[in-house]
């Protein structure tokens, strides 16, 4: 018996013939590549939209500032709500594998629809002499259509991807448990990689070659993604789909409430929990009781009604580590607020720093011009930077001061981020507040570009791609590790919503701000000519704003 269990994983996954995974022949770096390939081509697929889309929606869809900042920022909420979906279908029914693989196909087929509104004639919109551009209805629908798609594929593939790959390592095992931590940081390296080519040579194509081969690219390459995925199939370890956790969560609530009358006996002992050759999720472990949010404990004490012809009636008792699983998420949902503000602060990367930089001198030399979009390569530089040092550097040197296996908690990694990313914004606040001097002591104000480096916004964009490494990788290994075993997916997508209310509280400034600064005809902060507003206001609100949070 004690063979089979070193040949086999000890934590109930398969391989993909359906039978109990072989510890050599699966898991751990040898599937981690596919993953990570799959992942490197979808971001540089969704970056590939992500990072130039304000000026696509600016000038060929002819949108206003306000408008265009306000629809990337809705779109790029809406990518990282849908993951709730993905999720709970991976944690429910299809598993992570199937989620992503599906998903994936749906991300493909929004991407084709994105290429055609942007190159087929009859869906491209057409512009005059002056190279404004006039797009129909029709053509904006369909450019919403493929967007809104891509959001819903990405949905599936974003909450599933981390922790497929963190399924790789047994937790049973010290030695691949180990290697766990840095799976999340060369996850988070991969991603960056993909951006990086998205923000370098997609944004250049899309600006100097054309929109529909700068939007049909990012579509083979989600298709290589798709390729890359499959590849390592019968290499992978599947966890099965234990059921709907948000049908669990309810039940604790449902049960907890109809007992409310009842009281919870002192000795935890008698609360209800299964026999110990059962679990509710295969390869999930039980979960102890805790004495915080003792309400719901009443969830799992044992009363004559609870049976129904022998069984136990799911919606009257819950056991333990159902309740447990309940507390886990409740105990998260303080650090999963102070990722919105900070979420907030890095959507300004694909909106107001792209448009600050159109104000700004773009050229490199007399012969060639830089897109400002593609500024955000410095961010993709500094997370690539900062990934390696903070592994085989920064971690090594914090172990030997604070005794933690990784450096620093993960809470305190998340902390660091924080404070890195006020930062970001008072140095963009000040370049902007520097900029419009420029402009007001020469008169600058009905150029399109002033002349002053484009490259003086690096620095913003380093900063925050420093904040990310600390911030957004600590809340992803956090948020996994601390999640019950049954809800690691539906956790995973819980972390992205995040990044989605801090796109949507993005657009509530703006729509704020605006209505605000607006008022008796001025022209308020954010105007469609930068050189008459207040950009700087802008910037310094978030780092106030962040002050606050954390």
């Amino acid at each position: 018996m004690r063979a089979e269990e070193d040949i086999h994983i000890n934590d109930g996954t398969i391989d993909f013939g359906n039978k109990p995974a072989v510890k050599k022949e699966t898991g751990t770096w040898k599937a981690c590549p596919y993953i990570l390939g799959n992942e490197c081509c979808e971001r540089l697929a969704y970056y590939g939209i992500n990072t130039n889309l304000v000026n696509y929606l600016r000038f060929e869809l002819n949108q206003g500032n306000v408008q265009a900042v306000n629809n990337v920022t809705n779109w790029s909420g809406t990518c990282y709500v849908m993951p709730l979906i993905g999720a709970f279908l991976a944690d429910a029914y299809l598993g992570r594998y199937w989620t992503i693989a599906s998903f994936s196909i749906i991300y493909v087929i929004g991407m084709t629809i994105l290429t055609m509104s942007a190159s087929v004639h009859g869906l491209k919109p057409l512009c005059d002499k002056r190279n404004v551009c006039h797009p129909t209805g029709l053509q904006i629908a369909v450019f919403f259509v493929g967007l809104y798609l891509i959001a819903l594929g990405t949905g599936g593939i974003k909450p599933c991807v981390s922790s497929f790959g963190a399924d790789q390592f047994d937790d049973y095992d010290e030695a691949e448990k180990k290697k766990k931590s840095s799976f999340f940081n060369w996850f988070y390296f991969s991603i960056n990689i993909g951006a990086l080519v998205a923000a370098s040579c997609l944004v250049w194509i899309q600006t100097n070659v054309g929109w529909g081969w700068g939007f049909g690219i990012p579509a083979v390459a989600m298709a290589i993604a798709v390729v890359s995925f499959f590849a390592g199939s019968r290499l992978y370890r599947y966890q099965k789909p234990g059921g709907s956790p948000l049908t669990r969560i309810c039940q604790v609530l449902v049960a907890s409430f109809r007992k409310f009358r009842i009281k919870v006996p002192a000795d935890k002992s008698l609360l209800y929990e299964t026999a110990d050759t059962e679990f509710a999720v295969i390869g999930s472990h039980k979960l102890d009781h805790t004495k915080q949010l003792s309400f719901l404990d009443k969830a799992a004490v044992e009363t004559p009604s609870d049976c129904v012809k022998g069984s136990v009636n799911a919606w009257r008792l819950c056991t333990v580590t159902q309740v447990e699983e309940f507390k886990s998420i409740i105990r998260l949902l303080p650090i999963w607020a102070i990722g919105i503000v900070f979420s907030a602060v890095y959507s300004q990367m694909g909106t107001l720093f792209v448009l600050q930089g159109n104000t700004m001198d773009l050229h490199i030399d007399n012969s060639f011009e830089i897109p400002s979009a593609s500024l955000s390569l410095f961010d993709t530089i500094s997370v690539i930077f900062w990934v390696p040092i903070y592994d085989r550097l920064i971690v090594p040197l914090a172990r030997k001061f604070t005794g933690h296996k990784n450096g620093f908690t993960q809470l305190q990694r998340i902390a660091i981020g924080l404070v890195i990313s006020i930062f970001a914004m008072l140095t963009a606040g000040t370049l902007e507040l520097v900029r419009l001097r420029e402009v007001k002591k020469h008169n600058y104000y009905e150029l399109k570009h002033i002349p002053m480096s484009i490259f003086w916004q690096v620095p913003q964009y380093f900063i925050i791609g420093c904040a990310e490494v600390f911030t957004f990788i600590g809340q992803l290994e956090f948020f996994y590790e601390q999640a019950p075993d049954a809800m690691r997916s539906l956790c995973s997508a819980l972390s992205l919503t995040t990044a989605a209310l801090g796109n949507y509280l993005s657009t509530l400034l703006v729509n704020i701000v605006t209505d605000f600064s607006t008022m008796h005809g001025k022209p308020g902060w954010i105007p469609d000519n930068l050189n008459y507003g207040h950009l700087h206001y802008f910037f310094w609100l978030l780092a106030l704003l962040s002050v606050l949070n954390l």
